[in-house]
């Protein structure tokens, strides 16, 4: 391997290991097999470096959920999404806490951003099936915020002390939250709005104004809802 791998992946191994503390220049060069100058030359500081760890720790992530295709139901989906990501906090601790608890290193990931893309479009499906209760901006930040929080509480403790049952008693509860039991329920416009709110883009038969027009009025049916 070129010399960049090869210190991510020492840098990865540590991590896995020994934990972030001992993720120094000294140490991962040695694993390396290579002199710590290259590293500052590569990367230019520790944090360049962290930030490369945490790269490769969402592409093996999101590769690992590529070989999953989504099935008809966006709602099951999101659950089968849900239980993937807390269960790479569970089995790679040390490598989520520096994926999720260090937001410079998380926002400036490219494949985080992918990551977060994928969420968006999961989302969009369940507005677009009509089974979306509130805004597809406000059920990403539900789902993004109580997924990585429920993760790191986990993580936080012994796996001999853990609720086993606090992931998926939180999951529920933000799906229950956000989305419905059938397309365009009885009970109310919003989802009905939402879901056309999803799909105003593609409606052919309305001006840009038109459909800009139309938007904006969903939007506030949903927002007031």
């Amino acid at each position: 391997m070129e010399p960049r791998e090869r210190i991510v992946d020492a840098a990865a191994r540590l991590l896995e290991s020994e934990g972030e503390e001992a993720l120094s220049t000294r140490a991962v060069s040695a694993a390396a097999g290579v002199q710590a100058p290259t590293i500052y030359r590569l990367f230019g500081d520790k944090q360049g470096l962290l930030d490369a760890v945490v790269t490769r720790g969402f592409s093996d992530y999101l590769a690992e959920k590529s070989v999953r295709p989504p099935s008809d139901d966006p709602v099951a989906d999101l659950h089968a999404g849900w239980d993937l990501h807390v269960g790479l906090a569970l089995e790679r601790p040390a490598l989520y806490r520096l994926m999720y608890a260090r937001p410079r290193a998380a926002g400036s990931s490219p494949a985080a951003r992918a990551a977060f893309a994928e969420l968006a479009a999961l989302i969009h499906r369940i507005a677009v099936a009509g089974r979306l209760r509130v805004p597809e901006e406000r059920a990403i930040g539900m789902v993004h915020a109580a997924g990585s929080g429920v993760a790191l509480s986990l993580v936080a403790v012994p796996p001999e002390e853990r609720d086993d049952g606090l992931s998926r008693a939180a999951c529920e509860a933000v799906v229950a939250a956000i989305t419905t039991e059938e397309a365009f329920p009885t009970t109310g416009p919003v989802a009905s709005a939402v879901a056309l709110r999803a799909a105003v883009d593609d409606l052919d038969a309305l001006t840009p104004t038109e459909r800009a027009l139309l938007g904006e009025w969903l939007d506030r049916v949903a927002r007031g809802a």
